[in-house]
C-alpha cells in the first residue's frame, strides 16, 4: 500500500514535488520516489509490504518498443498466476513484487490488463513514445484516485489534499457541493470529490489522458445472471469463495493481524486466517476496541442489539489468538476530530471515524497489515433496511431516510431544490441497476437495493477504512469485497440470502462449523460507538463554540436557528446509518465548520 500522486502538462517545481511529498508520507513513510519525462511528473510514497527492495517506485520498464513507468497503491492477490501467465509469454522478472507484475501485465495487455487483476488498485502508467498516462482503479472502489483537470494538465493523488498542495489549485465548494455535504454527507455522488472541480476515478473505471483530454470508461459493474445451483451448491460455492479470497489476502512479507468485533463477518475472517497461521506454527494478532465505561452505559437498540465484549473473548478463547484491547475514552473520540477530518479530506462519519483513526494507531504498534469485515452486508443483505419492509418500500436512500431535515439546515444561498437533488441521485442508481427481464418485483427491488448499497453506503464505509488507516500507515484488507463474491451474489436469489429469515443467512450456513454458534447466529450488530454522556457533552460544548461565534464558517452553509431546532427534535431516523444520531450530528457539524477552516474553502455559490 501507498501513495500515488502526478501530473500531465503542468509545471512541476522542486518545492511543489516537496510539498506534495509530503502530504503523502503517512500513507506511504518507507521510500519515497519522483520520476520526470518532459510533460509528465509522477510521485510515489511506499509502504512497503512485499518485497521491500524489489518492488520500489516509480518502476520503469521497456517492452516491445516502449517505455512504461507506473506509480501503484494496492495488492494484487492473483500475482503468482498471473507472473506464470506472463513468463509464458516470454517476460523475466527481477524480483517478486506484485508491483513489478502489474507493470508487465500492462505492457503485454494494455488497458485490458486491469480485466485479469484480481486485488484493491489505484495506478498511473506514462507510456513514454506515445506521451498519454493512464489511470486504472479497482472494481470495488477499496484504493482511492482522484483526479483534476487544470490549466489545461491533469493532476492526480490517491488523497484529495495531495491535489491541494499544487500551489495553483484552490479549495473551491459550490452549490452541488454544499449540497452533498449536507443532503448527502457523509456520503457524496458517485465520482465526486466534492471539492469544485475534483473527481474521483469510479471504481471499476480506467482511462488515458493524453493531448489534453481525459477520457474514462467502465469497465466491470455488477451484472445480473441467471443463478442454477441448488441451495446446497450455493453454500458450498459461498464458503469457497470466502475462504479462498481471505487466504489470498494473507500474502504479506510483514506481519498481519486481524480486527475482532466478535460478529460473524470479523470472526469468519479470524477463524481462517488463524488456522492458516497455526499450521505454519505462529500465532495470529487480532484487535478489538472497546469505550470506557460501555459496560455502564450501553443501550440496546434495534440496530445495536448487545455489546461486543462476550463475543470477542469467545473467538480469542477459541482461536487461541493473540489478542489486543484498545479501550478509548470520550476525550480520545473527541480530540480525534480534527485529525479525522484531515485524514479524509471532508466531514466524515463522526465518532465512528474518530475511533477507528485512534484504533488503527495502536494496530500499527503492532503489525503493518491487518483484514477487516467490511462490506459483507452490502453483498450478502445484512443490514437493517435490506429486511424491514417498511424502508424497503421507500423511495430514496435507505440509510439516510431524512431530506426534509437536512433540507432544512441549508442557508437560502443554496437555491437548489433539495428533494430533487437526491431523489435524482437515488433514481438514477436504481436504474443503472443491472436485473434480467421477467424479475420478480422483490428480487428487482432487492437488487437495486444492492447496487445502492453497493454504489453509496459500502463506498462511504471503505473511504473511512482506507483513510483512517493509512493517516497510521496500516494496510487494511477487506476479503468480502473480492470481485468474484460479488458477482456470484449479485445473481444469488434473495431467498437464499435470507435463509431461515435471518439476515446473511446464506453466509452463516455456508460456515457452520467455522465458528461457535453463539457468534455464527449473533443478531447483526454494527461498528461500536461509546454510550457514555460525557462524550455528547464534550461534542455538544464544541458545538456551542461554534453557535456562540456568528462568525464561524459553518453558517455560511446551515442556518445556527435550523441546527438549534434539529438538535432538540427527536427524528425516528438516525442522520445516516445505523449509529448517527444526536452527537453525531453534533459532531458531523463541528466536522464541517473545522474542514472550512483548516482548508480555507472558498464558496463558489
Amino acid at each position: 500500500m501507498c501513495a500515488i500522486s502526478g501530473m500531465v502538462g503542468l509545471p512541476a517545481a522542486e518545492e511543489t514535488l516537496a510539498k506534495m511529498l509530503s502530504t503523502m508520507y503517512h500513507r506511504g513513510p518507507d521510500d519515497k520516489g519522483v520520476y520526470r519525462d518532459g510533460e509528465c511528473t509522477l510521485l510515489h510514497g511506499r509502504l512497503a509490504i512485499i518485497d521491500p527492495a524489489g518492488g520500489r517506485q516509480p518502476m520503469t520498464l521497456t517492452w516491445a518498443g516502449e517505455t512504461y513507468t507506473l506509480v501503484y497503491n494496492g495488492e494484487l492477490y492473483n500475482t503468482e498466476e498471473l507472473r506464470r501467465e506472463l513468463i509464458s509469454l516470454g517476460h523475466t522478472f527481477l524480483g517478486h513484487s506484485d508491483t513489478e507484475v502489474l507493470l508487465h501485465a500492462y505492457a503485454q495487455f494494455g488497458a485490458d490488463c486491469v480485466e485479469k487483476l484480481n486485488g484493491i488498485f489505484a495506478f498511473g502508467i506514462w507510456e513514454q513514445h506515445r506521451q498519454r498516462l493512464f489511470l486504472a482503479r479497482d472494481r470495488i472502489g477499496v484504493k482511492p484516485l482522484f483526479y483534476k483537470r487544470h490549466q489545461g494538465g491533469l493532476l492526480f493523488a490517491s488523497e484529495i489534499k495531495t491535489i491541494l498542495a499544487y500551489p495553483t489549485v484552490r479549495a473551491e465548494l459550490d452549490e452541488t457541493g454544499a449540497a452533498q455535504l449536507i443532503l448527502l454527507g457523509p456520503g457524496r455522488l458517485p465520482g465526486s470529490g466534492v471539492f469544485r472541480d475534483i473527481f474521483e476515478v469510479e471504481p471499476g473505471c480506467c482511462g488515458y489522458f493524453a493531448d489534453g483530454e481525459l477520457r474514462l470508461w467502465r469497465y466491470w459493474k455488477l451484472l445480473d445472471r441467471e443463478h442454477r445451483e441448488s441451495f446446497e451448491d450455493t453454500v458450498a460455492h459461498v464458503r469457497f469463495l470466502v475462504a479462498d479470497a481471505i487466504r489470498r489476502q494473507m500474502v504479506s512479507d510483514v506481519p498481519i493481524g486481524t480486527f475482532l468485533s466478535g460478529g460473524l463477518d470479523s470472526s469468519i475472517i479470524t477463524a481462517i486466517c488463524a488456522g492458516e497461521m497455526e499450521s505454519r506454527g505462529e500465532r495470529l494478532k487480532t484487535f478489538s476496541v472497546d469505550y470506557e465505561n460501555n459496560d455502564l452505559y450501553f443501550r440496546a437498540s434495534k440496530f445495536q442489539p448487545n455489546s461486543d465484549s462476550a463475543y470477542i473473548r469467545l473467538m480469542v478463547d477459541d482461536l487461541h489468538t493473540d489478542h489486543r484491547w484498545t479501550v478509548l475514552t470520550p476525550e480520545d473520540l473527541s480530540e480525534a476530530l480534527e485529525d479525522a477530518t484531515i485524514a479524509r479530506d471532508l466531514p466524515g462519519m463522526a465518532d465512528v471515524d474518530f475511533s477507528l483513526l485512534a484504533f488503527c494507531k495502536e494496530i500499527r504498534e503492532d503489525v503493518k497489515v491487518a483484514l477487516s469485515g467490511e462490506c459483507a452486508d452490502e453483498i450478502f443483505g445484512g443490514y437493517p433496511w435490506y429486511r424491514d419492509p417498511e424502508v424497503r418500500a421507500r423511495e430514496g436512500f435507505p440509510w439516510a431516510q431524512n431530506t426534509q431535515d437536512r433540507g432544512g439546515l441549508l442557508t437560502k444561498a443554496v437555491k437548489l431544490d433539495r428533494e430533487a437533488f437526491v431523489m435524482d441521485a437515488y433514481n438514477q442508481t436504481c436504474r443503472e441497476s443491472d436485473i434480467l427481464p421477467g424479475t420478480s418485483e422483490q428480487e428487482r427491488r432487492m437488487k437495486q437495493m444492492v447496487n445502492l448499497n453497493f454504489r453509496w453506503f459500502m463506498q462511504t464505509l471503505l473511504d473511512r477504512k482506507d483513510r483512517m488507516s493509512m493517516y497510521h500507515s496500516l494496510e487494511v484488507r477487506v476479503p468480502f469485497c473480492d470481485y468474484r463474491i460479488a458477482e456470484y451474489l449479485y445473481g444469488v436469489p434473495w431467498e437464499y440470502k435470507d435463509y431461515q429469515g435471518q439476515e446473511k443467512g446464506l453466509l452463516r450456513q455456508a460456515v457452520t462449523g467455522l465458528l461457535p454458534d453463539a457468534v455464527r447466529l449473533r443478531k447483526k450488530s454494527p461498528y461500536p460507538k461509546t454510550f457514555d454522556p460525557r462524550y455528547e457533552r464534550l461534542v455538544e460544548l464544541r458545538l456551542q463554540t461554534i453557535l456562540d461565534n456568528p462568525a464561524a464558517p459553518l453558517w455560511q452553509l446551515v442556518s445556527a436557528d435550523a441546527v438549534k431546532r434539529l438538535l432538540q427534535s427527536q427524528s425516528p431516523w438516525p442522520w445516516y446509518g445505523q449509529l448517527m444520531r444526536r452527537p453525531q450530528i453534533m459532531a458531523y457539524l463541528c466536522q464541517i465548520d473545522f474542514w472550512l477552516r483548516h482548508y480555507h474553502v472558498e464558496l463558489k455559490f
